[in-house]
């Protein structure tokens, strides 16, 4: 396969021969990464442009819809130029739209949950009564149901929920949550 033109390249490929294709990496891969490099400066980016034009030119030549076969290597390059002015413009795009949107992409959302400051809350858990931090615990960070709780502390459900909810209530106020 060395030894084959590109026009012979191509009609290789065109006939499905897989070593054709691999040939065809072999050939075009370098050349293609130092194009990515040098208008893309980024060894990531150029690696990426690489791996995207080899795939969609061998589509192309799988496809047999090169008219000039002999101009395969202009032909590769001309696709590295029209996907990186298609990069550009895409950046360009984004860079347009987060200007004139990024500022409500940044505000918070008015159902988002509020920050937590967890030291705070550490300690307002550890100023509740042992009592309501053990339904505290139990109920929120253990995940276990209202009979859990009842059982553990001798007491009935319905008390359970009662000091939860006063025990919620004092750390809203704690917290500064407004109600």
């Amino acid at each position: 396969m060395v030894d084959l033109n590109d026009a012979q390249l191509v009609s290789q490929i065109g006939s499905g021969n897989p070593a054709a294709e691999a040939e065809f990496f072999h050939r075009m891969g370098p050349r293609i990464r130092l194009y990515g490099l040098r208008h893309l400066r980024d060894a990531h980016a150029a690696d990426d442009l690489t791996q995207q034009v080899l795939i969609t030119n061998l589509e192309v030549l799988r496809a047999g819809r090169l008219r000039e076969p002999e101009k395969l290597a202009s032909f590769v390059l001309g696709t590295c130029r029209m996907t990186v002015l298609d990069l550009r413009r895409n950046a360009q795009r984004k860079e347009r739209l987060l200007e004139q949107f990024g500022a409500d992409l940044l505000a918070p959302a008015p159902w988002a949950e509020p920050r937590v400051d967890h030291e705070q809350l550490t300690r307002c858990v550890q100023n509740l009564k042992e009592r309501e931090r053990a339904v505290i615990v139990m109920t929120f960070y253990d995940e276990q149901t209202g009979a859990d709780p009842a059982q553990f502390l001798g007491i009935s459900e319905a008390n359970v929920r009662v000091i939860r909810h006063r025990a919620i209530h004092q750390l809203r106020g704690c917290m500064g949550v407004a109600e």
